[in-house]
This record gives C-alpha cells, sequence and structure tokens, in this order.
C-alpha cells in the first residue's frame, strides 16, 4: 500500500506525485524521490523495482521478510532493514520490519508489520530543508535515527517491571508467589534477549557507516550515523546490564526461598523439641517397672507436669531468643 510519494530538491518539497510520475522527477538535476510503502504486494514491488533499478536479491529480502538488520551496497543503492520492537497491551514486544533503499536520487520505505508510521520523521526532515538538501542520506540518517529512539521508550518500560519485580521478592509470601516471580523474571529475561538480537546486529551495520570505506551516498554524513551508532552502543550495554540484573534477581529469590524454608525447618524444629521433652518424661513413666523412683510419690503426677512445663517454657524463651520461633 502506497503511504506517500513526493519529490524534493534543494531541501524542499516540490509536491506529491503519482507513482507514474516518479520517473519524470528523477530525471530532473539535484532532485530525489521519497516513496513509503506499507505491507506491499508482489505487483508494488515490481512497481519500485522498474522505477528505481532495484537489484532482485533485495527486492527478494523485502519479500521474505524476517530478515536480520543489515546494511548492504547493491552498486549505488544501499539497501538497510531495521526492526521495530512495539509493546502490546500484554507488555509483550511486537515487532515490524522497515526495509530502505537508498540510491542517489531516491529513497524508497517499505515497512512490514510496524504499527507506527514515520509521518514524524517526513514532517521533521521537511523541517531542516539545509539538512534535507544532502539527499537520500540524510532520509536514511532520519528514518534509522527514528527506530532507534523508539527503542528506548520500550527499553525503560522493561526495566520499570524489573523494578516492580524487585519490590516483590522482598514482600512476604508463600511458595506459589514465588514462582509466579521466577516465572516474570525468565519472561522479562527471554524479551531482553530478543531486544539484544534486534539491536546487535544494528550495531554493527551502523558500523560500517562511520569508518572505513563510507557509501558515496552517505559521505559527509558520518557525525549523524556516529551518534545513531553512540545510541545503539548505549542501548546495547543497558540490555546487557538488565540482563545482568534479571539474573542476579533470580538468584536472590531462590535465596529467599531457601532463607523461608529454613524458617519453617527451624519453628518445626523449635516445636518438636517442645513437645519432645514431655514425650520422653512421659515415656519414661510410662515404663513397666516398679522401681522407678517417685512412682509411688503422692503427688507424681502434678511434680511430673510442672517439671514439664517448666523445661517447655525455658526451651519457649531460649528459641525466641534465638530467633527460631
Amino acid at each position: 500500500m502506497l503511504i506517500n510519494c513526493a519529490a524534493y530538491q534543494g531541501g524542499k518539497k516540490l509536491a506529491d506525485i503519482d507513482v507514474e510520475a516518479i520517473s519524470d522527477y528523477l530525471q530532473k538535476p539535484e532532485c530525489f524521490v521519497w516513496v513509503a510503502l506499507k505491507d506491499p504486494d508482489a505487483g508494488e514491488m515490481a512497481a519500485m523495482q522498474e522505477e528505481f533499478g532495484l537489484h532482485v536479491l533485495a527486492i527478494e529480502d523485502v519479500m521474505n521478510g524476517n530478515q536480520r538488520p543489515k546494511i548492504e551496497e547493491y552498486g549505488d543503492t544501499l539497501f538497510a532493514v531495521f526492526h521495530t520492537i512495539e509493546l502490546d497491551a500484554d507488555s509483550e514486544l511486537v515487532t515490524g520490519q522497515v526495509n530502505v533503499f537508498a540510491g542517489k536520487n531516491f529513497v524508497l520505505s517499505v515497512r512490514h508489520r510496524a504499527q507506527q508510521g514515520f509521518t514524524d520523521v517526513r514532517a521533521r526532515c521537511e523541517r531542516e530543508p539545509e539538512l534535507l538538501s544532502e539527499g537520500s542520506g540524510f532520509v536514511l540518517y532520519a528514518l534509522m535515527d527514528s527506530v532507534v529512539d523508539r527503542y528506548m521508550p520500550v527499553l525503560e518500560s522493561l526495566a520499570s517491571e524489573i523494578e516492580e519485580l524487585e519490590d516483590r521478592i522482598f514482600e512476604k509470601h508463600n511458595l506459589a508467589a514465588s514462582r509466579a516471580i521466577i516465572e516474570d523474571l525468565y519472561s522479562l529475561k527471554r524479551r531482553f534477549v530478543i531486544f539484544q538480537h534486534h539491536v546487535t546486529p544494528l550495531l554493527d551495520a551502523v558500523g560500517k557507516l562511520i569508518g572505513g570505506r563510507i557509501p558515496q551516498i552517505c559521505a559527509g554524513m558520518q557525525a549523524y550515523y556516529r551518534d545513531v551508532y553512540d545510541h545503539l552502543v548505549r542501548l546495547s550495554n543497558t540490555i546487557d546490564a538488565r540482563r545482568e540484573m534479571i539474573v542476579t534477581a533470580i538468584q536472590v529469590n531462590l535465596g529467599m526461598i531457601s532463607l523461608a524454608e529454613n524458617e519453617v525447618t527451624k519453628r518445626l524444629g523449635s516445636f518438636a523439641a517442645l513437645f519432645a521433652v514431655p514425650t520422653m518424661i512421659a515415656g519414661i513413666y510410662g515404663m513397666n517397672f516398679e522401681r522407678i523412683p517417685e512412682l509411688h510419690y503422692k503427688y507424681g503426677y502434678e511434680t511430673c507436669l510442672a517439671v514439664m512445663a517448666g523445661i517447655d517454657i525455658v526451651l519457649y524463651f531460649l528459641f525466641r531468643r534465638g530467633g527460631w520461633l
């Protein structure tokens, strides 16, 4: 589906144009065309391939989808693949794909499964005519920068989940609640791993645009691409740090479960000791021997109960002082 198709010259928008008029504007000096598509069919991509002379392998990547983030050169055309990451109502990651063809006098962006569009990017570029006059190299940067900037709110949302789970770890809860916390932590760790898989390849790809042989389209834009690269490095480091926090939180939660189990064991042991002493005394005096001390004492029963109670009271206060009860 065609979202937008416009022609620019000298950093200023000339007009919104039809697909059939693209070739006419491509022939004008210092003019470039910016086309945006969403979930195109084979016919639309074939038309774009004919208009811009796109490589057949790049077209296959666009139509097949599920490509890793990358930046490749096909002659004078750069083909870039970015992944968008959004959160659904259940805080699960929803990934999309943005394919960008950047040539000397054109930019073609194709997005799949991405809910949020890039009208804000187009508006930003049109507000900065001095940069837009750089042509497709600046538009490629603007699209890439927008994709990377949209990672931050997602990362912050996941980070807030870590803080909530850390608070839950130190609350008093039962074994079922502890298991639920571990499940939530593993779910969060899985989402961070998915996040990392989308960020790291893009980090490597953008690195090709700021060092070594720079593509002609990106010449003079290294400072802008370096800014995107720095953002990706910070994102990658933050993701690594959060993943370590999750691993630590899991270990702490398991430790809290062990402490809770030890507390239960100590309490059970204390109560067992309180019952063990009277049971022992009663067991001794319940033996069928005739010569047991105080067996025929007039107040033997009361004395035995008093001794049992006295020993239990002493043990109870000793256990309370030791934190077992």
